[in-house]
């Protein structure tokens, strides 16, 4: 995997004088992103002909008075996948010339290729708005006691500049703090709904802006899905009223690249589905998906760093052709009896 590392502002000056200026600096990006290549807005992929990956993680340079946040804002990322992948950088006061990490190398959810999809483990909303581009941005979703519902429902209305009714239960928290919460917050910028509002055909769940986007890509609203105010106007003037959209729950997802390499990215299971749950074992099922009767060299031994450390970095699974292959066991094997032996 090449990467790219640029100052927070050189990428964007990049971005605006094209592909081709850039590749003429030497630095060079193994899958162009879809408006480098298109000079679409950010955030948009051409699909792959092949496989299910997309994007190239890279790396900028913190200028003076950049935070983390501003750098994931930036750069199409949310809280929790700046904090991941740049665990030893503070997030409100990083060093100047600090090198940071941009996970934008993502596998695509093993969910139907329509409309929206939102994967709330991963914090991640896609939409295929055209045959052949994907569209992805960070979000935030309902926390542990508001969690988002999974299933199947549509957008329905649009509101611009929406008023917001607290609900009840936020009302009843506010009186016992003694801050009797309002019967209606107007459009403007203390509406926590943000400019726009899409409804879903689930009551009372929307996808809508913020009006504290440092919020956005951690588990924080009432079930609502969050995006940042740039995100949610550009769908709001794209996504027609009655498009499909899938809330899908996959901490654990496994696809190849269009020249043969597996990926994998685990995320942190949310707090309510983690009853019951093995991780370890989720990951193996998905694999055996991906795989079908084939079996190929995967380094068992990195997918259980992987799934312990479950940080959402894109990990290549395959053994290369240097490393010693995991021993056998003795008798027939399957994908839970190799995982056993690899430690």
């Amino acid at each position: 995997m090449s990467t790219l590392t640029l100052t927070s502002r050189g990428v964007r000056h990049a971005m605006a004088i094209g592909l081709s200026a850039l590749l003429a600096t030497g630095a060079q990006a193994a899958t162009p992103t879809y408006d480098e290549v298109h000079e679409l807005p950010r955030g948009h992929y051409a699909l792959p002909e092949e496989g299910s990956v997309i994007g190239e993680s890279y790396t900028v340079i913190v200028e003076e008075g950049d935070t983390l946040i501003d750098i994931a804002r930036e750069h199409n990322v949310g809280y929790e996948e700046i904090r991941m992948a740049n665990p030893d950088v503070s997030i409100w006061a990083p060093y100047v010339d600090t090198e940071v990490t941009i996970p934008a190398r993502r596998v695509l959810p093993d969910a139907k290729r329509q409309g929206i999809v939102i994967n709330l483990s991963e914090l991640r909303l896609y939409y295929y708005s055209k045959p052949d581009v994907v569209e992805t941005y960070p979000i935030s979703v309902g926390r542990e006691e508001f969690s988002t519902p999974v299933g199947v429902t549509k957008t329905t209305i649009k509101v611009e500049d929406p008023a917001w009714s607290p609900p009840a239960s936020m009302r009843r928290e506010a009186a016992a703090r003694g801050e009797p919460a309002p019967s209606i917050v107007p459009a403007g910028p203390d509406n926590p709904l943000g400019r726009h509002a899409i409804l879903l055909g689930i009551p009372s769940y929307l996808i809508h802006g913020t009006n504290k986007p440092e919020g956005v890509g951690m588990r924080v609203s009432r079930g609502c899905i969050r995006m940042f105010p740039e995100d949610i106007e550009s769908l709001f003037e794209r996504v027609p009223s009655g498009t499909r959209v899938n809330i899908i729950d996959q901490p654990f997802k496994t696809g190849w690249t269009e020249d043969g390499e597996l990926l994998a990215q685990s995320y942190p299971a949310l707090e309510e589905n983690r009853e019951g749950f093995e991780p370890l074992m989720f990951a193996i099922d998905r694999l055996a998906e991906t795989f079908g009767d084939e079996q190929p060299p995967v380094d068992y031994k990195r997918l259980r760093e992987l799934v312990e450390s479950s940080d959402g970095q894109a990990v290549s699974l395959l053994k290369t052709a240097e490393e010693t292959p995991t021993p056998a066991p003795s008798g027939p094997r399957n994908l839970y009896e190799t995982i056993a032996v690899a430690r």
